[in-house]
């Protein structure tokens, strides 16, 4: 299945204890890449990470999460006394050597090291169980988005293969030409042998031979349409799975054969033709970095 990896959700979650707003918002990555930022929910992160990592398969995954606990019973207060009580007889002793009042609000003493201490307690398993479905649910939102952006991008691949399997088939026709050219290089390059090869007859086949293989095309063509086959198979509604890797390596192969006709190339419209191949070639690696 083709899907973008990119994407984004927001959803809002509210149970009798927490109240939850998660952001997950999805990138191009050559890998999985997780990124949390938020509320600290200490090893349910992991719990998160793990969800995702079942949905997602490539991408990198930015999840925001903010929470509100909507139960005080949720928190624990702890005031170091023994120091409270020190630094109120500090405060007096300096309020006395001044001959003027110094107080200290509440404020102030949560902005002073150790003295209180606010902690969250644990999270029980009603309160994890609803994490893990309100980022489930918002995660499930995104893929829709990877879903949708995904057949778009299938399509616009679709219309570049059936580019390069034109540019292919007026390739197959133009390489009829090529016997004709490797004819005339071959007379040509064996008038420039030809004293030399009347002491060695062997130097005719050699020359024939390399000529051959030099400006023969069959094989690229051949190799260019099985990766474009292989390619089809990829973009099918009927694969399910991520093609994005698979896309890019391919895209590779086609560039190499483009790169060979290109060079074995004996007219210019051949040379035309590997020119498309590789505009159409560079287009597809380029989506690829696009899909999971």
């Amino acid at each position: 299945m083709i899907k973008s990896m990119t994407g984004y959700a927001v959803r809002e979650f509210t149970s009798k204890t927490l109240h939850v707003r998660i952001s997950i918002r999805t990138q191009n990555h050559r890998f999985i890449d997780w990124s949390y930022r938020g509320s600290q929910v200490r090893t349910i992160e992991d719990r998160l990470r793990a969800v995702g990592q079942k949905k997602i398969q490539r991408g990198r995954v930015d999840v925001t999460l903010d929470m509100n606990f909507l139960d005080p019973e949720h928190w624990t207060v702890r005031i170091n006394e023994a120091l409270l009580e020190t630094l109120f007889l500090s405060v007096d002793k300096i309020s006395e050597r001044l001959k003027r009042e110094i107080t200290l609000s509440a404020k102030d003493l949560f902005n002073i090291p150790h003295v209180v201490d606010l902690s969250k307690k644990d999270f029980d398993s009603n309160e994890i169980e609803f994490l893990e479905r309100c980022f489930s649910r918002t995660l499930d939102d995104v893929i829709k988005a990877r879903i949708r952006e995904g057949r778009e991008l299938k399509q616009d691949l679709r219309q570049h293969v059936q580019k390069l399997r034109r540019a292919v088939s007026r390739l197959e026709k133009l390489a009829g030409n090529q016997p004709k050219v490797i004819r005339e290089k071959l007379r040509e390059r064996l008038r420039e042998l030809d004293r030399e090869a009347n002491e060695n007859p062997e130097r005719y086949l050699e020359e024939a031979a390399y000529l051959a293989q030099r400006y023969d095309l069959a094989e690229e063509i051949s190799r260019l349409k099985s990766h474009l086959a292989y390619v089809g198979d990829l973009l099918s509604d009927k694969n399910k799975e991520p093609v994005g890797k698979k896309l890019d390596f391919i895209a590779q192969e086609l560039q190499r054969e483009a790169n060979t006709i290109s060079s074995k190339s004996q007219d210019i419209a051949i040379t035309k033709e590997s020119l498309e191949l590789k505009s159409e070639i560079e287009s597809i690696r380029q989506q690829a970095q696009n899909i999971e």
